[in-house]
């Protein structure tokens, strides 16, 4: 796991000064804090700090081929690099290390852009062909990894997190009206979007090509389920895409293997590996096949929390007991949580809606502390296997729109929420208009998320004036559905909603990534396994959501392995306090600092007596409704993003030289059309 940081010029010699890569650097040695390398030629500049997890001794970026006219910095993990090394080795390759990110490289070499097809892995990958000035980026199936990258002219600088972006001399940060109403409606911004104006992120799946003449960005993989008509098929995929039966036992049998072998390949690196333990079945299951394929001692992670709707202590040690594994646990305190708030902020680099993400950096400080660089989780399964609320909400709204006048059918609703009081306490005639919105509008692509991302809007009455202009002179924005969407089972349709938007936008980002090498931790998702996804996507709509009875294709394969009282539990979202963690015990400084109707109105983005009435409220006890907490943490989070990014941006100290830096010169290149040859002067530190 690494940081990966550019700067290109395709079309003209402009040499990268090594400062400038070094300083952008040390905006992200968080995320590689055991070695660092650049590599500079007439063109181009590519920066990477590294995490050492595979090949500890020698595999230090930048990397080239064997003539030094491809250029590799990598952040991420290839899990099937051996099996892939040894095809290589076979065709001729020849390997200076033992890592995976040269086996990318080479794979690039023999392949091009198809090599990603190959690739089974969480990545930000980026190769400078010096020969042809081309410049290659490219970001895994589900963007586990991040890649940002602005455009100044022909210039191109990218980086793994926006921060290194910034660091570039003359780059500033100009806050996007349209992404604030994104994220305002879908908690995240709608790739390639985001928070900042001209900084972009690669979207996941997708990979970029930049020469002398043009850029252009090309999908290579897409989020894909079968037509309804095949989803009554009696077929389904094994591991290598043979048909089967679809009857459950052969379904449970290759989902379990798949897991396994999803599981057993993140296993592998020169370090370490732990778990985290969050007490449902998610993780549960993955912590158990660690056990069932390792043969080392497992040492599992987990959140406790001083308020007890919150917290799920107890069944975390049931199954951590029920393991025999060594366990660690952090306990998040409500002031822990407003304390940290400002730090994760730093982290995300976006506005977020949510407190979720501070107790996941607080994890991830113990998994430091620990003196772990690794941990397997549990995401991607309440995705692929349907196990979040949303699902069912959106079954029975269809259900109760088949009768809409019904009373009694909307009912059905009140179990599914009984963490949000606005919801479980409240009276029939309220639910029936919460949940009725175009409750008969059953053919629109986005029914299964319309009311959730209508209740999340209404935080936008904070908006002041002059965003709310200039979100209307931006103009509208949509979501691109994939061509068949229509086709698709409903059930399959929230899905591809919620995976394409929820998870890769926001869960893998600010919950993920970035909590996690805020304090140089990786983390590794067996569910989301391109062969586990796509085996997922394909089965029928019951094995995943049976009647009200979610994640059922992975309940029949814990039951294996897991305690009763652990697999059948119904789900409980992860989710943190959020009034009492800012308010609970007074008031902390920034809070008023940042929200003063000074810092409001240079931010401009809320209208600030709105935002004092809320926070009077708020500061004397009285409860927040859920849809005003959510608005509190948006507002005070875009308003740290301004503060931290925009009118206060500081830089880190950057990279220095030293015996921990590999430095690789370039001078005198020419370009040429034919084969790659080496030429040029190299020189290393």
């Amino acid at each position: 796991m690494c940081g990966i940081v550019g700067v290109v010029h395709p079309s003209e010699a402009r040499p990268v000064q090594t400062d400038v890569l070094l300083q952008m650097l040390g905006m992200i040695r968080h995320r590689g804090p055991d070695e660092a390398g650049i590599y500079t030629d007439e063109r181009a500049g590519l920066g990477s700090v590294r995490l050492s997890i595979i090949d500890l001794k020698t595999g230090q970026q930048p990397i080239s081929n064997e003539d030094e006219s491809l250029w590799i910095v990598f952040n991420g993990e290839i899990f099937n690099y051996p099996e892939l090394r040894s095809d290589l080795l076979a065709r001729g390759h020849r390997f200076r290390t033992e890592t995976d990110t040269e086996v990318v490289l080479h794979l690039y070499e023999e392949l091009g852009p198809e090599c990603l097809n190959d690739l089974n892995g969480q990545f930000a990958i980026a190769i400078w062909d010096s020969r042809r000035q081309v410049l290659f980026l490219a970001r895994d199936r589900v963007g586990i990894r991040p890649l940002f990258y602005t455009r100044r002219g022909h210039m191109m600088i990218f980086g793994s997190e926006m921060k290194a972006i910034l660091a570039y001399p003359g780059v500033q940060a100009e806050i996007d009206p349209l992404a604030m109403d994104q994220i305002f409606t879908f908690w995240s911004t709608l790739s390639p979007r985001t928070i900042f104006r001209e900084i972009l992120e690669l979207p996941a799946g997708h990979y970029l090509l930049m020469d002398k003449e043009a850029l252009s960005v090309h999908r290579y993989y897409e989020l894909r389920f079968p037509a309804k008509a095949a989803t009554g098929g009696e077929r389904c995929q094994d591991t290598h895409g043979n048909g089967h039966a679809r009857d459950l036992s052969t379904c449970v049998e290759t989902f379990r293997d798949l897991l396994m072998d999803a599981t057993r390949i993140r296993l592998r690196a020169d370090v370490p590996v732990g778990a985290y333990l969050s007490g449902g079945i998610d993780s549960s299951v993955v912590a158990a096949l660690i056990r069932e394929v390792a043969d080392s001692r497992l040492s599992t992670f987990s959140i406790a929390f001083e308020d007890p709707r919150f917290d799920e202590s107890e069944h975390q040690l049931r199954m951590a007991k029920h393991l025999g594994v060594s366990h660690h646990v952090v306990y998040a305190k409500n002031e822990d949580i407003g304390a940290s708030f400002p730090a994760v902020i730093w982290h995300t680099e976006a506005p977020i809606l949510r407190t979720s993400p501070v107790p996941l950096f607080l994890l991830s400080k113990l998994v430091q502390d620990q003196h772990f660089k690794v941990v397997l989780t549990g995401e991607g399964a309440d995705e692929f296997l349907a196990g979040y609320h949303i699902f069912k909400e959106a079954k029975v709204r269809r259900f109760w729109a088949k009768q809409a006048s019904s009373e009694i059918r909307p009912l059905l609703l009140r179990r599914l929420y009984p963490y949000i009081d606005g919801i479980s306490r409240a009276n029939d005639s309220y639910l029936r208009r919460f949940f009725g919105y175009r409750l008969t509008d059953l053919d629109a692509p986005d029914y299964s998320h319309c009311v959730r991302w209508h209740t999340t809007g209404r935080t936008k009455r904070f908006f002041s004036r002059d965003l709310r202009h200039a979100v209307e002179e931006a103009g509208e924005y949509a979501i691109a559905y994939p061509s068949g969407f229509e086709d698709w089972d409903p059930l399959h349709r929230a899905q591809y909603l919620e995976s394409s938007i929820f998870l890769v936008q926001y869960l893998l980002s600010s919950q993920g990534d970035r909590m996690a090498m805020a304090h140089s931790v990786e983390g590794r998702f067996p569910y989301l396994d391109h062969r586990v996804m796509a085996f997922c996507n394909q089965l029928p709509p019951s094995y995943k959501l049976l009647g009200m009875t979610e994640k059922y294709l992975l309940k029949k394969v814990a039951a294996q392995w897991l305690p009763e009282d652990i697999w059948s539990r119904p789900k409980r979202p992860y989710r943190a306090p959020i009034q009492s963690s800012f308010f609970g015990s007074g008031e902390l400084d920034y809070i008023r600092e940042v929200l003063s109707e000074a810092c409001l109105r240079e931010a401009g983005l809320f209208a600030p007596a709105s935002v004092s009435g809320m926070l009077r409220k708020a500061s004397r006890g009285a409860p927040l409704s859920e849809t005003d907490e959510m608005a509190f943490v948006g507002i005070l989070s875009a308003q740290l993003v301004h503060h931290l990014f925009v009118s206060g941006f500081r830089t880190s100290p950057p990279i220095p030289r030293g015996p921990g830096l590999k430095e690789i010169h370039r001078e005198g290149l020419e370009s040429t059309q034919g084969s790659h040859g080496k030429s040029g002067r190299r020189t290393q530190d």
